[in-house]
């Protein structure tokens, strides 16, 4: 028993027995609605699930995979409308996103890139820190937060390696944690600006489509309208933040520092054909998504391209993702490879974190048809008396902390279909409490176990966790804040809410 999975045997037992336990509690002896028992089975299935999630009796994409059995045995969900939720055009959308991200590693543009920022920003200890925060933000919002920061540790360890010398361990010893928590940090907040930057986002983006099938789209431009503001805000706090906790008393001119820069810069030589094309395919895949469709801000629109086809609601995010990464497999390499892509380098794409996806996509579509989500709505009517402001502070306070011990993606997933249902409950449109869960997913900073950027950056060995949380534990509060506000009072501009009432085509 030990060796499962190198588990704790206790968490794992108490979480596999507990979970089942759990399962057949509710289908045996809750009745949510008389008239529709799948409902209950719903939940049922939802209670299980989010126990395995949480305590990881098995791997989260196996978890995710519990509605292709239980939904068809239960009479939620027939067998071919739940598989087909494990392949849609968020998937897709992931997919042509992640090849990208693997075209850019493999030719080792994002280091280029990376190191190109770090030089532009300066050598102060201030610009330094921001260097780094802007170079990982800016790859986070294309690639994996956690590559990202992968990929960030050894250069970020070179310069502590520097500061030691110059100014010796103890000395240096504060400003190097605030350069990993840097890290740690803006690989998560640079997801939050686009719909590829971190898998909560994806989440939503389905999951709002799921649950409200009548609803205008969230393109990949509307939403980096609203959240790339919010994310370059809160970027600039937690640099003002972290400066001065950790660097301003710090006397350290870091030309040594930016010399072995250059050294590192250089050694990447003079920018080759096949990354030329792949930074040409990459501005391409950004422009092409953000505006694909009309943005409207205001009174003003700035047209999308897919008007010029004859059917332009049939081309969405997904079709451009794929169709930049099918140009990557046809486009010949000069060195050491026939083409930019090809299936090796592929065969990287995370698919435990596909199948997540697609059981959370299942699950938001159970919410739906058997008529829980229309059922935990009605439930939560008392919710009425307060006001969406203070709704949607309660909901970002519960996500973020939540998230801390959780897994955000299945977090977000279990969470959407429930405050989606609350929204139609209180007649409040959907987007004003789905919005605050899916950025407040990305924004846990206190341990850890939060996010994969957190956990790399403590495997360093060297940041404390009291470090971490005492400054992540701010960060957290702020984020509140930030993502309160920032729904309230630019959201509804950018996603044309007038008022806060629930538009018609969110009535079940």
């Amino acid at each position: 028993m030990t060796a499962i999975r190198s588990k704790n045997k206790t968490r794992f037992l108490s979480g596999l027995i507990g979970g089942l336990s759990a399962f057949v509690f509710v289908a045996v002896f809750v009745k949510l609605d008389p008239e529709r028992p799948e409902s209950t089975f719903t939940l049922a299935t939802a209670v299980l699930m989010a126990i395995w999630w949480i305590a990881e009796v098995v791997p989260l994409a196996v978890t995710a995979l519990l509605p292709v059995v239980l939904f068809p045995l239960f009479g939620i969900l027939d067998g071919k409308s739940v598989s087909s939720a494990y392949f849609n055009d968020v998937i897709f959308l992931f997919l042509g996103g992640f090849l990208v991200a693997l075209a850019m590693q493999k030719w080792n543009l994002h280091k280029r890139i990376a190191l190109r920022i770090l030089l532009f920003t300066g050598v102060s200890p201030g610009r330094i820190l921001f260097g780094f925060m802007l170079a990982t933000a800016f790859l986070s919002m294309w690639i994996s937060n956690t590559a990202t920061a992968m990929m960030m540790i050894p250069i970020v360890i070179s310069v502590i390696d520097q500061l030691e010398k110059q100014l010796g361990k103890k000395q240096s010893n504060r400003y190097s944690i605030g350069l990993l928590l840097g890290i740690a940090y803006s690989a998560s907040i640079g997801g939050i600006a686009t719909l590829v930057g971190t898998p909560p986002n994806l989440a939503f983006a389905r999951i709002y489509a799921i649950t409200f099938p009548d609803a205008p789209e969230i393109t990949f431009g509307q939403w980096m309208v609203f959240a790339l503001p919010l994310s370059v805000l809160f970027l600039l706090f937690t640099w003002f933040y972290l400066y001065k906790i950790f660097c301003k008393n710090l006397k350290y001119s870091g030309r040594t520092y930016q010399n072995e820069l250059r050294e590192q810069y250089a050694e990447t030589g003079k920018m080759g054909s096949e990354e030329k094309t792949v930074m040409s395919g990459f501005v391409l895949f950004a422009l092409l998504l953000l505006f694909r469709s009309d943005i409207h801000l205001g009174s003003f629109v700035i047209p999308g391209w897919a008007d010029i086809f004859s059917n332009p609601k049939y081309i969405n995010d997904g079709t451009v993702a794929i169709l930049i990464g099918i140009l990557f497999f046809l486009i010949p390499a000069r060195r050491g490879s026939d083409f930019i892509l090809d299936w090796q380098t592929a065969q990287q794409i995370p698919w435990r974190i596909i199948l997540l996806f697609g059981g959370g996509f299942a699950l938001a579509d159970g919410f739906t048809k058997s008529g829980l989500s229309a059922w935990i709505g009605e439930s939560m009517g008392g919710f009425g008396a307060l006001h969406p402001l203070i709704i949607i502070l309660l909901i970002s306070t519960i996500m973020i902390f939540l998230t801390e011990v959780t897994s955000n993606t299945a977090t977000a997933q279990m969470i959407l279909p429930i405050v989606a249902a609350l929204s139609v409950s209180v007649n409040v449109h959907p987007l004003l409490f789905m919005l605050p869960v899916t950025i407040a997913g990305s924004m846990a900073f206190m341990l850890p176990v939060a996010t994969p950027p957190n956990a790399i950056i403590f495997g360093t060995d060297k940041v404390r966790i009291l470090d971490m949380s005492k400054t992540g534990f701010v960060l957290n509060l702020v984020g509140i804040i930030f993502i309160t506000l920032a729904i309230w009072f630019y959201g509804r501009f950018v996603f044309g809410i007038e008022g806060w009432e629930l538009p018609t085509w969110a009535i079940y």
